[in-house]
């Protein structure tokens, strides 16, 4: 008001000229011809009365005419600006345009517009200070109360979690019972709220929950893997509210507040014995809750939505997400990793690699550097193997092929003295597994020498009792196959270095 009365004084009293007001007081030239002429039509000059005090000052310059504003000036719709522009399509200045082509003489300008609209929306309820666009942002948060859910039968008493979404603009809300927030039932109920919602919205805000969130951060947060791969099958992004920023969820924290006063205590003195039952009781008062009218907006939180929000949802997918459980694992030196205690192979080149395990009730699949290089059938036995063949190195590969059937049949082949042999070496050892590679440098042999005289060498090995591959392959190397088994006493004692000498009494000597 000090410069108001100052224009009229430099006006009326002084005479100076608009020009030379404005560059005085360093005001816009607009603005001195609008005060000059607002004076005019009051009719007053300088110096003013002694009566007229700057409020009366104000009163006489701008008076209001209630659906006008300044006099003269058609009056804002401002509930109708806050619906529309809660429309991702319609901006402040396209109503503005309409505003002007209905009021053509009597419209404000642009800025003053925009100016009286902010001026109306700062003394609304808090919760409309902030413009949401329909169908863009839904909101996550859990309530701070459980809820109790007794076992029938052993009167245990189980808490549940209540699961919160709701939209920025429409405030449309969603509610449902977990047992817990971890990672599966907190993505889980994602998907549930989508199918409610029967659509997707743009932008996912939840708060700052480690299933969701693995590190804060007020600008790049890092993201949950498998809640990343959720966004991404919704064709959704992610945007965490800002640790320390209750603004940024402070829709989602006003519908908590009213599940848990409308939902939650409403329930208070019922007694649940399922999820599911309590489930139900919720679903019945969220639709009492979303179809209540609002105060001083016209409609219900449903009506907004269905009106808004719903033409400008992303469809969902054709197939329904199934939850993974997603960590990453290291490669041992047998080529397994280690999910849940069974192990699953990997391909051997990758010993010693990290992996990541994405992991449902069906598969187990194991990506490295994006790339999938393992898909398994999901096992529950725990310190269990599940093994692809062609994941070991090729002489792995030959090595689980082998079995006592096979090495015997093997043997057969060869000769009868030869699967005598093999079938006492696989006798020796407590897992025939540990035989395996005497009976194959034995049976190589065969190849070496011939099969035939493979067999022969059997034979004299098992008459002598030392079926065993050194035997074999030294009756083998000293030719004694190819004598008389007549020789055989006389093998033996080749066979274990027993020369005669005259130190050596012989079995006479103790009879």
């Amino acid at each position: 008001m000090r410069k108001i009365k100052e224009i009229i004084r430099l006006k009326f009293g002084v005479g100076l000229s608009l020009r030379a007001i404005q560059q005085s007081l360093n005001v816009s030239y607009g603005t001195v011809s609008n005060y000059i002429r607002r004076a005019e039509q009051a009719g007053l000059g300088w110096p003013l009365p002694p009566d007229i005090d700057e409020r009366t000052l104000g009163r006489l310059l701008f008076p209001s005419t209630g659906s006008q504003g300044h006099q003269g000036f058609a009056e804002l719709d401002y509930v109708s600006i806050y619906q529309e522009l809660k429309s991702p399509l319609v901006t402040k200045f396209l109503l503005w345009q309409e505003y002007r082509e209905h009021h053509p003489e009597d419209g404000y300008s642009y800025a003053q517009y925009c100016h009286r609209y902010l001026a109306w929306q700062q003394v609304q309820k808090p919760s409309m200070r902030q413009q949401h666009k329909a169908g863009e942002k839904l909101f996550i948060d859990y309530c701070g109360p459980t809820m109790d859910i007794v076992n029938p039968d052993t009167g245990e008493v189980r808490t549940a979690q209540l699961f919160v979404a709701t939209w920025g603009a429409s405030n449309y809300t969603y509610a449902e019972a977990t047992w817990s927030q971890n990672q599966a039932d907190f993505i889980n109920a994602h998907v549930r709220a989508f199918e409610f919602f029967r659509g997707t919205p743009k932008i996912v805000v939840p708060d700052n929950l480690k299933s969701g969130v693995i590190k804060t951060h007020r600008y790049e947060p890092d993201i949950n893997p498998a809640y990343q791969q959720m966004a991404e099958h919704y064709q959704v992004a992610i945007i965490p509210a800002r640790p320390y920023r209750p603004k940024d969820k402070s829709k989602v924290e006003g519908a908590v507040l009213v599940v848990e006063r409308w939902i939650m205590a409403r329930l208070r003195h019922q007694t649940f014995f399922t999820l599911a039952s309590l489930n139900q009781a919720i679903d019945l008062l969220l639709a009492d809750l979303n179809d209540r009218p609002f105060k001083k907006l016209p409609g219900s939180r449903r009506s907004q939505f269905e009106q808004l929000a719903r033409p400008l949802l992303q469809p969902l997918p054709k197939h329904r997400y199934e939850y993974q459980h997603i960590k990453k694992a290291r490669v041992h030196i047998d080529y397994h990793i280690d999910y849940e205690h069974h192990y699953y192979s990997v391909p051997y080149t990758l010993l010693k690699q990290e992996v990541e395990v994405h992991a449902n009730a069906q598969s187990v699949v194991i990506y490295h550097q994006g790339a999938r290089v393992a898909i398994h059938a999901r096992s529950y036995r725990k310190g269990g193997h599940s093994t692809l063949p062609e994941h070991r190195p090729k002489a792995h590969q030959a090595m689980a092929e082998w079995s006592p059937k096979r090495f015997l049949g093997w043997a057969a082949s060869i000769g009868s003295e030869t699967r005598a042999v093999v079938e006492h070496i696989l006798q020796e050892k407590r897992h025939p597994e540990q035989s395996y590679r005497r009976i194959l440098a034995l049976l190589s042999n065969a190849k070496k020498f011939s099969p035939e005289r493979l067999n022969r060498a059997c034979g004299r090995a098992l008459l002598i009792n030392s079926p065993t591959r050194t035997s074999v392959e030294s009756i083998l190397k000293q030719g004694l196959d190819q004598s008389d088994l007549a020789d055989a006493k006389m093998a033996q004692q080749t066979e274990l270095g027993l020369d005669d000498h005259e130190n050596i009494r012989g079995e006479s000597y103790y009879h």
